[in-house]
């Protein structure tokens, strides 16, 4: 019994090492499953889906309607059924169109721009979300969902500009040079909305509650961005403070309203804009569209997980 007692514990022979795993990968030109390429090799992959991601977002737009009878009919008679709702409301009964010359184009610009921006951030939203079958099935750069829905309401309100010509001519609004000025504004729009739709794309795959939130947030937004009123009309009467009034002005979804308006309405003047209104379009997308991607970039191994 003493004798084992005494018997000193044997210490346990040392495994020999196994080769650094990380490094045999690297020298096979293995990687990480999903995990996040760089930068500037995520633009390439990107730019190399380009295909997809324009034939994704024509097939959703043509799907869109698909069960309806009047089909894509209703691309253009939804903004149009709510300017008719908004003229009613506010035009008529709240008088807002009192003192804004040819209100009716002013109206339906506002609200097919509008509709543009809003119909992007809430497909956004459930880009990540709402298509996960697809996101874990395939490997592909996620940015590329958001993109393509933000690219297919693009291609909607170009569907729908034709009727929001015909309204602009059957009111008197000549055709015009100025009427250009419409692509470097939808442009930079477009920018801006595909920036905070890639936002809202990653909040939305980690909270899918917020889709449920953002139809309040995009209302409240659209009442203070002068779809239906004139915010210049406003800043005159000096109903509000000034920094108030300057928030309003420089308002996102107002500058790319009132610049197409400038642009295709001719009684909507230069002098109803903000000051430099054409720098604050550049910034706005620069911002939203830089920072947007990147945002959504730094969360690109975590969509579909969980």
């Amino acid at each position: 019994m003493s004798q084992v007692l005494d018997t000193p514990p044997q210490t346990p022979a040392p495994v020999p090492a196994g080769p650094d795993l990380a490094a045999l990968a690297a020298r096979h030109g293995l990687s990480v499953s999903g995990a996040r390429p760089s930068l500037p090799a995520y633009v390439r992959q990107l730019w190399a889906r380009r295909h997809f991601i324009t034939a994704f977002a024509t097939a959703k737009l043509t799907a869109q309607y698909s069960q309806a009878k009047l089909g894509q009919v209703w691309q253009v008679m939804t903004p149009l059924l709510n300017a008719a709702v908004y003229y009613f409301i506010f035009g008529v009964l709240l008088g807002t169109k009192h003192g804004v010359p040819d209100y009716v184009p002013f109206l339906v610009t506002g609200v097919f721009v509008w509709t543009f921006t809003q119909s992007s951030i809430m497909a956004g939203t459930r880009a990540i979300s709402g298509n996960l079958g697809l996101v874990r099935a395939l490997h592909f750069p996620r940015a590329a969902l958001p993109l393509s829905f933000c690219l297919q309401q693009l291609q909607q309100l170009l569907f729908s500009m034709a009727a929001l010509v015909v309204i602009l001519l059957c009111f008197g609004v000549p055709v015009g040079v100025s009427w250009l000025l419409a692509v470097p504004a939808l442009f930079l729009q477009f920018a801006f909305n595909a920036g905070v739709s890639l936002v809202m794309a990653r909040m939305g795959a980690r909270t899918p509650d917020i889709a449920q939130l953002m139809p309040f947030v995009l209302r409240t937004w659209m009442y203070v961005s002068g779809v239906m009123w004139s915010i210049d009309q406003l800043a005159d009467k000096d109903r509000l403070p000034r920094a108030v009034t300057l928030l309003l002005e420089t308002n996102p979804a107002a500058v790319y309203i009132d610049l197409m308006r400038f642009a295709l309405i001719d009684s909507f003047h230069a002098d109803r804009l903000p000051s430099h209104v054409w720098a604050i379009a550049v910034g706005w997308a620069l911002v939203a569209g830089v920072g947007g991607f990147i945002y959504f970039w730094k969360a690109e191994e975590t969509y579909g997980r969980g």
